[in-house]
Order: C-alpha cells, then structure tokens, then sequence
C-alpha cells in the first residue's frame, strides 16, 4: 500500500457533481504515469463550501477542481488568487501550497484556447472578430481568452442587452454589446461563433441563429458537450465551417490543474479522447 506522505488526492467539487467525467480522465492519467493517487468526486453544498476547501490541506489533499456553483465563490475564499480568475471573477482549480494555504487559477481560459488550436492548428483569436453568445461565467473565460489573445473585437450578444453591455464594460473598447435579434448580423465578418448559452443542450431550448452571414472559414465552437455534436455544431460542419464541441475545453482545462498537483503536464491520448467521447 502507497505511503501517505507520496500518495496524492485531488477532486472535483460541485452540486451536484457525481456527473463529472473529470475523474474518468485524471485517474487515467494517474494510472499511465504510474503515480501514486486517486482523484475523486466531491459533492459539496454551497454552504459547506469554505469547510470543505480548508479540510483538503489536512487530508492531504494536492487540490481540487470547482465547477458549478462554487466557481464565483472559491474568489472570495482561497488565500491567493491567480491574476486571470481574479479578473475573470471565477476560477476551477484550487491548489494546495506547502504552508496549507489555497492558491485559486482559472484554466478554463487555457482549456478553451487550446481546444480551438487542436482543431485548427496555428489559430490565433487576431484573425478576426469573435461572436459570443451569451454573458455568463463560461462567456466571462471566452471572452478573457480571446482579448488576451489579440482578438481586435468580440461582440457578446445576449437575451438581456443591458446585461451584455455591463458585461463588455468590464471588458474595454474591444468588446461590444449586441442585441440578441441582431444576433444574425453580427456573424458577417466574424472569424470564430462560440457558443456559450444552454440552449442546444439536451433539455433546453435549441439555439435559433442562421448562419448566412458567417464566413466559410470561421471556427464555430459550442462549449456545451451533451450532445456532443449539438445542432449549431452539425449546421456550421454543413456549411463547410470548422466546428469545435465542448468536449475538448473540458480535456484541455484539466491537464495545467493535473501538472500543478502531481507534478506531469499531460497530453492526451487518442484513446483517452474516445474514452472521454463513450463516457
């Protein structure tokens, strides 16, 4: 049996969060590295929350992911935060440092980055403009991501215009506030359509939005991933667009989180993409 003082744990922390497929991918990399731990789920209310992140450093705890509906609240919480989440206001990774203290990052910015250049390699956010649908915390990382990447405008179009203009205003000049029945015409000339509402998801709504105006060669990217291939993702592959599922965000995100608590930055295997894609 692994001694305590070499065997590692991490997590995942929501509510719920016993759907997560983040243990499916880091305890296959645990296992094809050959190192010592276990990463699990970690069903936490959001009242429990602060409780919940000071016990990882006594249980020996490397870290854990947050995901919904503690990303906000890990900010208020941790003992350092990383530059990007503060400005983003969210983050989903927490990490345990040698004094005990909880150092909070947000690769969501990194796992949506780098999903876009695995499908389109040498992609860069200066292309062109960027659509975002939607004003959310997931909207809030795009958005971050694509400024720091040199994207010269992003138009955020969302149901409630005001709140899409006190969301752009946090973000500067390059980003600008659209009507959601403009939604149409603010594709032509766009580089990259992501997606970052619920609708299209099983469940939900569908997302009405016509792709006329979008150039050819745009990448359109949906971060949800059930379904896997959602009705925007099938129409923009109809028309010849490159399209991005929301799977590969998740995939992404997890590998700088993986290297900060055991110490290996992964790559990701074919296989493990499928294992991810069946689960």
């Amino acid at each position: 049996m692994s001694h305590t003082a070499t065997f590692r744990l991490a997590g995942v922390m929501g509510w719920p969060v016993m759907h997560s497929r983040s243990p499916r991918l880091h305890n296959s990399w645990i296992r094809r590295f050959g190192l010592s731990g276990y990463y699990a789920p970690l069903p936490v209310s959001p009242e429990r929350l602060e409780a919940a992140l000071r016990a990882l450093a006594p249980l020996n705890f490397a870290g854990c992911n947050v995901t919904l509906p503690h990303k906000e609240g890990i900010v208020r919480i941790a003992d350092h935060v990383d530059p990007a989440a503060r400005a983003i206001g969210a983050a989903n990774c927490v990490v345990v440092r040698p004094d005990g203290s909880l150092a909070a990052f947000n690769y969501d910015v990194f796992g949506f980055m780098e999903a876009l250049r695995a499908a389109a390699p040498g992609w860069r956010a200066a292309r062109g403009p960027a659509v975002v649908l939607g004003a959310g915390g997931g909207a809030r990382a795009v958005v971050y991501g694509l400024l720091e990447d040199g994207a010269p405008e992003v138009r955020v179009v969302n149901r409630t215009f005001e709140r899409a203009q006190a969301f752009t205003a946090e973000f500067g000049p390059k980003a600008t506030a659209v009507r959601w029945d403009e939604r149409a015409d603010a594709l032509a000339g766009a580089a990259l359509l992501v997606n970052t509402t619920s609708n299209g998801m099983i469940g939900q709504e569908p997302l009405d939005l016509a792709l006329d105006a979008l150039p050819g060669d745009a990448l359109v990217n949906d971060i949800v991933y059930t379904p896997l291939e959602t009705a925007l993702l099938a129409a923009a592959r109809a028309r010849g667009n490159v399209a991005v599922d929301g799977l590969g965000m998740l995939i992404q995100q997890a590998r700088p989180a993986f290297r900060d608590w055991f110490g290996v930055m992964p790559d990701v295997t074919a296989e493990e993409r499928t294992m991810m894609e069946a689960s």
